[in-house]
């Protein structure tokens, strides 16, 4: 009863508010013992705000019957933490291999009521890696930080606004796993990765290991289109046996996230051949892309395909005259329109807008009709699906969740967290762009960016997926990078002093 009370009282609001305010602190400090103090702050608050909200759930279960395991099992997994911190503050280049090697990976986990597929090793890594810089920062002492951004303070008032419309949210469990889940431990990996030198060795082998993944994600979802079997998601399973098509997802919970990463790094590739003249390069990336495009294909993700060619055209258009790629991209506009209106039953289209969009265009309208109910501040943080079931009734769960950004902020959050969601966006736009023809690796960020960006227009997850905050977190660290000239004299008096001191 008492947990109940707590659950339901201002106890896990201000718990939300006071998380939100130390995620800031670690985005904007202006000290680097500020900045770990506020890290150390949202590491330990996280995880105790998730234990209050998952505590009577039945995952949950071998922990109130057998305490004393749990708390040795907990000793253990923290002097694994451990150790791998103090690996990371030896190679800090570590941490940007971890953070791209556990991005894909999600673990089912039960939580208020429902199963959600979190990035469990992906928070097990930004720990570890929160640790390694936070810890020895508290006793070295005080020095400047990196010099917070534009990108830094809108993420920060972006996670303020909504931790403060959660308050008043319709579904304040899921405005607080959102936080808990997503938004602190993002923004702490932001923190670590902008801080990193992003040099050509860490690129190329960031670039590599998403690469190997995704060939291997790929032939797994070979052999499922093979064999007509599913590994994960049991409602994919049942969407299949009701279809003549056969979707794949791999290792993803949703052929959509499937197809969104897949589409991702085939437009990081695509940036190699065009910035690569060497045959020893361009062979191995062709062979992967020719795999990678077989595996989106078997996905039948829409939005995915979308995606690609707008990252795509952003590449052109870096690399050529914008005019040029403009006539290709209406070229295949226009090639598109045509085979739409030679065979509209190919595409759905007998089944009107809302059966070809899988019932997404009622939740566009349903979305906009809740934003003109409450245009100032909307139905509060994570109410979406809340609200919408209770004014459509009859909806499936399914097809209540919104797979548009801009509709959900609208409707949960109205104008107060449309203006600083669209300032985020341009703003991140601007940055990521401004340089990028000169500099392959800033354009494949930007691309990519972009990319990720349509598609959560089609489908959902952007500051929800971590691999939005990591483009960012690169984008950012690329673009404060000084020129070649300086860091060229730089190198150069390091050696000298280095000279010096022998």
């Amino acid at each position: 009863m008492i947990a109940a009370a707590a659950l339901t009282g201002p106890v896990p609001r201000l718990g939300v508010l006071a998380l939100a305010a130390l995620v800031g602190g670690a985005l904007l400090a202006g000290s680097v013992r500020g900045r770990a103090l506020a890290m150390l702050g949202a590491l330990g608050l996280a995880p105790v705000l998730l234990l209050a909200d998952i505590w009577h759930s039945p995952q949950l279960g071998s922990v109130h019957r057998h305490p004393l395991a749990a708390a040795l099992a907990a000793v253990v997994a923290l002097a694994v933490l451990a150790a791998v911190a103090r690996e990371m503050s030896r190679r800090p280049w570590l941490v940007g291999v971890l953070v791209v090697l556990a991005l894909p990976f999600r673990v089912p986990i039960e939580a208020g009521g429902t199963t959600s597929n979190l990035l469990v090793p992906l928070y097990f890594v930004v720990g570890a890696g929160s640790l390694a810089v936070a810890v020895p920062a508290l006793r070295t002492g005080d020095r400047a930080p990196a010099r917070a951004g534009w990108i830094e303070r809108l993420l920060a008032a972006y996670v303020g606004v909504y931790a403060l419309q959660s308050v008043y949210s319709a579904d304040f469990e899921k405005a607080l796993q959102q936080m808990v889940f997503f938004y602190a431990p993002f923004a702490l990996m932001l923190c670590l990765l902008r801080e990193l030198a992003w040099d050509r060795m860490l690129v190329r082998r960031c670039l590599g290991l998403l690469a190997g993944m995704a060939v291997v994600f790929a032939l797994l979802g070979f052999v499922e289109y093979a064999t007509k079997t599913v590994v994960l998601n049991p409602k994919l399973v049942v969407q299949n046996d009701l279809h003549a098509y056969f979707t794949v997802n791999s290792v993803f919970f949703d052929p959509d996230i499937f197809g969104r990463f897949l589409a991702l790094v085939m437009i990081m590739l695509a940036a190699v051949l065009l910035s690569s003249r060497r045959r020893n390069e361009q062979l191995p990336v062709v062979a992967a892309l020719a795999v990678l495009w077989g595996g989106l294909v078997l996905t039948l993700s829409r939005s995915s395909l979308a995606a690609l060619l707008v990252g795509l055209g952003v590449l052109a258009t870096l690399r050529w005259r914008p005019a040029r790629t403009l006539y290709v991209a209406a070229v295949v506009i226009v090639a598109g329109a045509l085979a739409v209106a030679a065979s509209p039953n190919t595409f759905g289209l007998n089944q009107g807008l809302n059966g070809a969009s899988s019932g997404r265009a009622g939740l566009v309208s349903g979305g906009v009709r809740m934003f003109g109910q409450r245009p100032p501040w909307g139905y509060g943080s994570g109410a979406f699906v809340t609200e919408y079931r209770r004014q459509h009734p009859a909806t499936s769960t399914t097809l209540a969740a919104s797979h548009t950004i801009p509709i959900t902020v609208a409707a949960e959050q109205g104008l107060i967290g449309l203006v600083v969601y669209a300032a985020l966006v341009l703003v991140a736009v601007a940055t990521l762009l401004r340089g990028a023809r000169g500099d392959p690796v800033r354009g494949a960020i930007a691309a990519a960016f972009l990319a990720l960006v349509f598609h959560t227009m089609l489908y959902a997850d952007f500051l929800e997926d971590p691999t939005a905050w990591a483009l960012l977190a690169i984008g950012v660290a690329l673009a404060n990078r000084p020129p070649p000239a300086r860091r060229r004299q730089a190198a150069a008096s390091r050696r000298q002093k280095a000279v010096a001191a022998a």
